[in-house]
């Protein structure tokens, strides 16, 4: 998991590094000469050469980076986030905490490398928020009446099997749960739902191919209500959160269920589409939670990085397979390790 991501950190970095040290190479190479020439023009005193040079090559050892030393070398660290879809306004926060860190710092030549690195490890830990545990808050908040959680995202995003995996894991724990079909409009997706229901053994309420969700939501908890059923999870038709109507169809399904957690579903491997589609989702109709599918195969890592930080709503869990077993929590530690910090 964000291999390719990793590897461009740890070549940025180097690289900063690198002309950083050449830069401070060529100034002191500089001054030095300068002394030479005062000596050769009688403006210094030949005993104080040596003193004067060893003073100036001191600087190679320790270095004092300047605003226009740290703007000219975070370039390199700025290509490689926005190449592997890290969002606008993360990068301006990593590029606020390093150069509050940097510039104007004396920093130690052998040591100039593990302070970006440091620094970025901070700044990634401020930016993770950490993800609340969704067993116990089901576990508290479902003894007067049922857990509703409605899951939403745009077409292909995962969100049916991610559904069936979040099914799985409260079963695991020991969470009775039903099914919504929600989804009335995409072809074959309430099959899609009744054939994960059928292979976990969980109720599934459903209605025709173009019925209102609403009142299948509606249907949904009213029987949780009846059987005692802890929680449940509604599904519902993937949209562009640009389709007006649909997304107005997201607002009554969400004002009928009454849901206590709304969780957006997005592809990891899209990047900045998905942080797109949490914030706008959220604007429209208020999302508490995130669920990145495909993380598994997510090489750059922008969008687990930038999404928490864009939309200030928690990743809850990563898909990580197609397996039910396959949902894995979101733990920060994981994601900063990944990128090699």
């Amino acid at each position: 998991m964000f291999g390719f991501l990793r590897e461009k950190i740890k070549s940025a970095v180097t690289a900063i590094k690198n002309a950083v040290v050449k830069q401070k190479e060529e100034e002191v190479k500089e001054e030095i000469q300068e002394v030479e020439t005062k000596i050769e023009e009688g403006e210094v005193q030949e005993e104080r050469k040596e003193s004067l040079i060893e003073k100036i090559k001191k600087k190679l050892t320790t270095f004092t980076l300047s605003e226009a030393d740290f703007e000219r070398v975070f370039w390199e660290l700025e290509k490689v986030l926005l190449e592997n879809n890290v969002a606008v306004s993360t990068i301006e926060k990593i590029h606020k905490d390093l150069r509050k860190k940097l510039v104007g710092q004396s920093i130690k030549r052998g040591e100039l490398e593990q302070e970006i690195k440091k620094t970025l490890k901070r700044t990634l830990e401020e930016i993770l928020l950490e993800p609340f545990d969704l067993i116990e808050r089901i576990k508290k908040e479902s003894k007067d009446g049922p857990y509703v959680i409605v899951f939403f995202g745009i077409n292909g995003s995962g969100k049916t099997t991610t559904i069936a995996k979040v099914a799985h894991m409260l079963q695991k724990h020991k969470i009775s749960c039903i099914l919504a079909a929600g989804d009335t409009f995409r072809a074959a997706s309430i099959e899609q739902l009744s054939e994960h229901a059928n292979k976990l053994g969980i109720e599934i309420v459903k209605n025709k191919y173009g019925s209102d969700p609403a009142a299948v939501a509606f249907d949904a908890i009213a029987h949780a209500k009846a059987r005692n059923i802890k929680a449940v999870l509604i599904d519902t038709a993937g949209r562009m959160h640009s389709n007006v109507n649909l997304m107005e169809e997201m607002k009554k399904i969400c004002k009928v269920a009454k849901p206590n957690m709304r969780i957006f579903i997005g592809e990891a491997i899209t990047g900045n589409d998905a942080v797109e589609q949490a914030r706008e989702f959220d604007s429209k109709a208020g999302i508490d939670a995130i669920i990145l599918t495909k993380a598994d195969v997510d090489e750059k890592g922008g969008a687990s990085i930038s999404i928490g930080q864009v939309t200030g709503k928690p990743i809850l869990y990563l898909g990580m397979g197609q397996n039910m077993d396959d949902l894995e929590p979101f733990k920060k530690e994981r994601i900063i390790k990944s990128v090699g910090l």
